[in-house]
C-alpha cells in the first residue's frame, strides 16, 4: 500500500497579482526539475495547507500550491465583511490558474483537486484540455444546484436534529427557501451578531454532513472566528451560484476530457457528496478510473482513501 510522502518545505513563494485587487499566494515546493502538479484545495474557502505536499514524491515532482481567492495566505480576506466577493467566480479563479502557469514557466501539469477542488479542476481541465496531463480526483462534486439542495436539504433526513438546528438558525419565512441563500444574507447582515451566528451554525453543519465514516473527528479549523467566516461567506456564495456554472455543464462537456487520464477515488459512504456523481463522470470519460472506497467518506478521511490517491500519484510519476 503507499505511505505519504516525507514532508517538504517550499524553495519558492510569491504573491502573484491576480487583478481586481487580488494578491494571491502560491508557492512550490519538490523537485524544481520534476512534473509539474497542481493543487486545487476544496472549499471553496479552505487553502491550500502543507499536507497537500505529502500526496506527492517530491523527488519526481514540481508541486505547486495557492490559495483560490479570498482565502489562506491570499488578500483581501473574505472574513472581512467589508471584502467583497463581487471578483470571486470560478471563471476569475480558472483565470488565476492560468496566469500563475504562465508566471512559473509550465507547459502542462498534473492537477490535483478534492471536494470543491474537484469541480474547479473539471472546469479548469474542460476550459483549458491542452494544459492538462493528468487528473488525480477525490471527494467527486460538480457543484450542481441539485447537489447543493442535497447538502442543504435532503441530508435532514439522515441527520434530522442537527439539521433541524442547521434550519432553524434562519428566520423562520426563509425556511422552507433555499437555505444557502437565506445563510448568505445573514453573513452579509450588518450585525456582527448576526453573521458571527451564520458562521458558526454553517461550519457546524459541514462537521455533521461529512461524519458519516469511522472514527470522524470535528475539524478543528471551525473553532477559529475568522476561518469560520470566511469558509462560510465563500461556499455559500460559491454554492448559490452553483458555482458559477451553467447546471450540469462539467458533466455534459466531459468529452473534452478525452485523452487525459484521470483517477477519482470517492468513499463509498461519502453521503455529503453521494458516488453517484463520479459514477456518472466515470461513464463519459473513457480515460478514467474510478475507486471506490468501502466504508470511507468525505475528503481523505482514511487511510485507504490516502493510499488511494498517493498510489495514482506514484502512478503518473515521470519514468
Amino acid at each position: 500500500m503507499a505511505e505519504l510522502h516525507p514532508s517538504v518545505e517550499p524553495y519558492e513563494q510569491g504573491m502573484l497579482d491576480v487583478g481586481d485587487g487580488n494578491l494571491m499566494y502560491w508557492e512550490t515546493c519538490g523537485n524544481p526539475a520534476g512534473k509539474p502538479a497542481l493543487v486545487l484545495h476544496g472549499g471553496p474557502g479552505s487553502g491550500a495547507g502543507p499536507s497537500w505536499r505529502r500526496l506527492f514524491d517530491p523527488a519526481a515532482y514540481r508541486i505547486v500550491l495557492f490559495d483560490q481567492r479570498g482565502c489562506g495566505r491570499s488578500t483581501p480576506d473574505a472574513a472581512d465583511p467589508q471584502t467583497s466577493l463581487a471578483a470571486n467566480t470560478t471563471p476569475h479563479l480558472i483565470a488565476d490558474i492560468e496566469l500563475l502557469r504562465q508566471r512559473l514557466g509550465i507547459e502542462k501539469w498534473l492537477v490535483i483537486g478534492g471536494s470543491w477542488g474537484v469541480t474547479l479542476a473539471l472546469a479548469y481541465a474542460e476550459q483549458h484540455p491542452g494544459r492538462v496531463s493528468e487528473l488525480v480526483l477525490f471527494s467527486v462534486t460538480n457543484t450542481t444546484r441539485r447537489e447543493v439542495e442535497w447538502v442543504t436539504r435532503d441530508m435532514g433526513r439522515i441527520f434530522p436534529e442537527e439539521w433541524a438546528r442547521f434550519r432553524d438558525a434562519v428566520p423562520e419565512r426563509e425556511r422552507d427557501g433555499s437555505l444557502v441563500d437565506a445563510y448568505a444574507r445573514m453573513l452579509a447582515d450588518p450585525d456582527p451578531a448576526v453573521r458571527e451566528r451564520a458562521a458558526l451554525e454553517w461550519c457546524r453543519w459541514e462537521d455533521v454532513h461529512v461524519s458519516t465514516h469511522p472514527g470522524h473527528k470535528p475539524d478543528p479549523r471551525y473553532e477559529e472566528p475568522r476561518f469560520r467566516m470566511r469558509f462560510a461567506r465563500l461556499v455559500t456564495h460559491y454554492w448559490r451560484h452553483a458555482g458559477f456554472l451553467e447546471d450540469g455543464a462539467l458533466l455534459r462537456d466531459a468529452g473534452k476530457l478525452v485523452g487525459i487520464p484521470g483517477v477519482m477515488v470517492h468513499g463509498r459512504m461519502d453521503i455529503s457528496g453521494p458516488p453517484d456523481v463520479a459514477w456518472r463522470l466515470a461513464q463519459v470519460w473513457p480515460d478514467a478510473e474510478l475507486v471506490l472506497i468501502g466504508e470511507e467518506g468525505h475528503g481523505l478521511s482514511g487511510d485507504a482513501m490516502t493510499e488511494a490517491v498517493v498510489a495514482a500519484t506514484d502512478r503518473f510519476r515521470p519514468v
